[in-house]
C-alpha cells in the first residue's frame, strides 16, 4: 500500500490505544506483520511536553519506519504546534485523534467530541496540515457522536478538502463506546464518497473477519486494536489469509512463550523495572487469557512485585502448558474454570 509517498508492506494497521501501543508493542506488531502502527495519543498541551509520559510517548528510538504519532487536542494552534514538536522528534506521519470516547478526553472537547463541531474540525485539520507540509497527516474518527448523528461522511469530506491523506473509521459512535457490534455500512458509505484511502476499524478479530470487512466496505485496509492484545501474530495470520485464502496453524506454546518473554524484556527496559512490572501485568494477562489454568495463574501473577518473580511465573505457566502438548489449549471461559476449581 502507498499513500502520500509512503510505501507500506501491507494494508494492516495497528490501532492507537492509550496505555497499549507504546514503542515495545508497536515494534512487536510490526515484527509480526503489521504494515503501520500508530502511537498512543500525545497531548497537544505544550506545558506537558517535558512530562515523563509525553517524553516516553515521543520516544521512537530504534523503531521500524514509518513512525506514526497520534496527537490529541481541541485547539487548532496547539495541535499545529504538537504536530511540529512530534515531527521534530522523529514522527514521519501525524495522526489526529477524533475517535477516543474516554470522558476525560471528550470533556475537554477533544477526541470524538470534536465530531459535534464540524467548523472546528476543519480549522484543526487545516492548521495541522499547514504546520507540517512535508509530512502526511491522517485522521481517525468514529461514525458519529451518537446513532442519530452519524456524520462520518461529512467529516470525511472535510478531511479530504483539508489535505488529510488517509482516514481510519471505527464502526461505532462515541456513545456506543465499545458496546454492541461495529457497523460497517457507514464506512462503506464514506469509502464511496472520497478518493483518499479509507481504513476500516472495529471488531476485526480474525483473518475471515478482515476479509469480510474489506469486501463489504471496499476499504483500502483494516485497523486492528483489541484483537492484537496478547495476540500480535494476528497480523501475519490475516496477511497470509488475504494472500492465499489459507489459514495458518495456531502458534505453538513455545513460540507464544518466547514472544511473551521478549515483549516483557522490552517493557522492563523501556519503562524501568519498577514501572515495567506494572505495565507487564496486563500484557501477561492478555497472552494467557483463555488458556487452561490461566484464571488461577493471573490471580497469583498480579501479586508478584519483581521482574524475577514475574518472569519465573510466566516460565512455569508456559512450561506446564508445553508438558501437555505443543499447541495452545483453550478453555471455554475463565468463569467455567473458576467453577471447576
Amino acid at each position: 500500500m502507498e499513500f502520500a509517498g509512503i510505501r507500506l508492506k501491507n494494508t494492516l494497521f495497528v490501532a492507537p490505544m492509550a496505555g497499549v501501543t507504546d514503542r515495545p508493542f508497536r515494534q512487536l506488531c510490526k515484527k509480526m506483520g503489521a504494515g503501520l502502527a500508530v502511537s498512543e495519543m500525545v497531548t497537544s498541551n505544550a506545558q506537558l511536553y517535558g512530562s515523563t509520559k509525553t517524553q516516553r510517548r515521543a520516544n521512537h528510538k530504534g523503531e521500524v519506519d514509518p513512525i506514526s504519532v497520534q496527537i490529541a487536542g481541541a485547539d487548532p494552534q496547539m495541535m499545529a504546534s504538537a504536530a511540529r514538536f512530534n515531527v521534530d522528534n522523529g514522527a514521519q506521519i501525524i495522526d489526529i485523534n477524533m475517535g477516543c470516547p474516554a470522558k476525560k478526553v471528550c470533556n475537554v472537547a477533544a477526541g470524538s467530541a470534536l465530531m459535534r463541531d464540524e467548523p472546528l474540525v476543519a480549522r484543526i485539520l487545516e492548521a495541522v496540515v499547514a504546520a507540517v507540509p512535508d509530512v502526511p497527516v491522517t485522521l481517525k474518527f468514529r461514525t458519529g457522536w451518537d446513532r442519530n448523528s452519524r456524520n462520518a461522511p461529512s467529516i470525511a469530506h472535510i478531511a479530504e478538502n483539508s489535505g488529510i491523506q488517509l482516514i481510519a473509521i471505527h464502526g461505532r459512535t462515541r456513545c456506543d463506546q465499545y458496546m454492541g457490534e461495529a457497523e460497517y455500512d457507514t464506512i462503506a458509505d464514506v469509502k464511496s464518497r472520497v478518493r483518499i484511502p479509507v481504513i476500516a476499524n472495529g471488531d476485526i478479530d480474525s483473518p475471515q473477519k478482515a476479509k469480510a470487512v474489506l469486501q463489504y466496505t471496499g476499504a483500502d485496509g483494516v485497523m486492528i486494536g483489541r484483537a492484537a492484545q496478547g495476540r500480535p501474530w494476528i497480523f501475519r495470520e490475516i496477511e497470509h489469509f488475504l494472500l492465499t485464502g489459507e489459514e495458518l496453524p495456531p502458534p505453538e506454546v513455545s513460540e507464544i512463550h518466547r514472544v511473551c518473554r521478549e515483549h516483557l524484556a522490552d517493557l522492563y527496559e523501556f519503562y524501568g523495572e519498577a514501572s515495567g512490572v506494572g505495565v507487564a501485568r496486563k500484557h501477561i494477562a492478555w497472552y494467557t487469557k483463555g488458556l487452561v489454568g490461566s484464571a488461577a495463574f493471573r490471580s497469583s501473577m498480579y501479586l508478584l512485585p519483581t521482574v524475577a518473580e514475574q518472569c519465573d511465573a510466566v516460565d512455569r505457566f508456559f512450561g506446564e502448558l508445553a508438558a501437555h502438548g505443543s499447541r495452545l489449549q483453550y478453555q471455554q471461559s475463565d468463569e467455567q474454570e473458576a467453577l471447576a476449581a
